[in-house]
C-alpha cells in the first residue's frame, strides 16, 4: 500500500513538556487509521501538527511525497488534507448549509467555485453524512450529533484526500455510533484516507485497517486492531488491568 502521508520522527515540545515524542507512522492510501492513547497522550497535538494548526519543533511530515513541515495549515489544507475538531464551533448565525459551503468556497486549490456552486456542493455533503434535512437550519441550533456530521460535512467540502477526525464519536449512543462508523467508511470507500481518533474501542476495533497506540507522547503499538489490543503494554497502558 502506497503511502500518502509520512511522519518521520516528529516531535511537539510545550516549553519543558514534551508533548509528542520522536513520533514515526505512515498512512496509506485508501486506509482508515485508529489513534488510541490514554487522555493527554499527545493524540490531538499530533494531528494539529498534521493538519498544520501546529508545527513540530523536530521532525519531517510528507504528503504524497512531497515535504509539507513548513507549509501553513491553509496550505496543506488546500493540497488535500481536511481535518475536524474536538470542540465543536460551528459559524454562528450561519445556516447548517452556508457552514458547509464556506469550506466549499476556501477550501481546495483547483480555482475557487461560485456561491451558487459551493452550496450544491455542501448540499452533496451534508447529504452524504445524513444532515439533508437540516441545511436550513441555523448551524448553532444543532443538537450534539447534528455537529458531529456537520464537522464532517465541512471537513469533505474542502475535497480533501486524507481526512483527520478527532473523536467524532465522542458523547454519541450507539446507534449515532454506529451510523458515524458507517459514514465514515463511506467516506473511505470514495478514495479519502482516514486517521481518526476514538476512545469507543468496540467502534475502533470494527472501523480501522490498523491502530497507532500513543502513550505519554510516545508511539507504542502500530499494527493490526486484534494484534494492537492484545499488545500487554497497550493493555497497561491504556486498557487498564481488567482487560490484562
Amino acid at each position: 500500500m502506497n503511502a500518502i502521508l509520512d511522519l518521520r520522527n516528529v516531535t511537539r515540545r510545550f516549553a519543558g513538556l514534551v508533548a509528542v515524542n520522536q513520533v514515526s507512522f505512515t498512512l496509506g492510501e485508501g486506509e482508515i487509521l485508529g489513534l488510541i492513547g490514554p487522555n493527554g497522550a499527545g493524540k490531538t497535538t499530533l494531528v494539529s501538527l498534521v493538519s498544520g494548526t501546529l508545527a513540530p519543533s523536530e521532525g519531517e511530515i510528507y504528503y504524497q511525497g512531497r515535504p509539507i513541515t513548513a507549509l501553513p495549515a491553509y496550505r496543506r489544507a488546500r493540497l488535500g488534507i481536511g481535518r475536524t475538531f474536538q470542540i465543536m464551533r460551528p459559524f454562528p448565525g450561519l445556516s447548517v448549509l452556508d457552514n458547509v459551503a464556506v469550506g466549499a468556497l476556501f477550501g481546495h486549490a483547483d480555482g475557487r467555485p461560485g456561491l451558487a456552486q459551493a452550496r450544491e456542493q455542501a448540499r452533496a455533503c451534508l447529504d452524504f453524512v445524513g444532515l439533508g434535512r437540516a441545511a436550513g437550519q441555523r448551524a448553532d441550533e444543532l443538537g450534539g450529533p447534528g455537529r458531529k456530521r456537520l464537522e464532517l460535512a465541512k471537513a469533505l467540502a474542502m475535497q480533501p484526500k486524507v481526512l483527520l477526525c478527532d473523536e467524532v464519536m465522542a458523547g454519541l449512543n450507539l446507534v449515532e455510533i454506529e451510523e458515524v462508523i458507517s459514514v465514515i467508511r463511506k467516506v473511505r470507500d470514495s478514495g479519502i484516507s482516514v486517521l481518526v481518533i476514538e476512545h469507543v474501542i468496540k467502534a475502533i476495533k470494527s472501523l480501522s485497517d490498523r491502530l497507532l497506540v500513543l502513550h505519554h507522547g510516545e508511539k507504542i503499538a502500530d499494527g493490526a486492531p486484534a494484534q494492537v489490543l492484545a499488545d500487554p503494554q497497550v493493555v497497561q497502558a491504556y486498557l487498564g488491568k481488567r482487560r490484562a
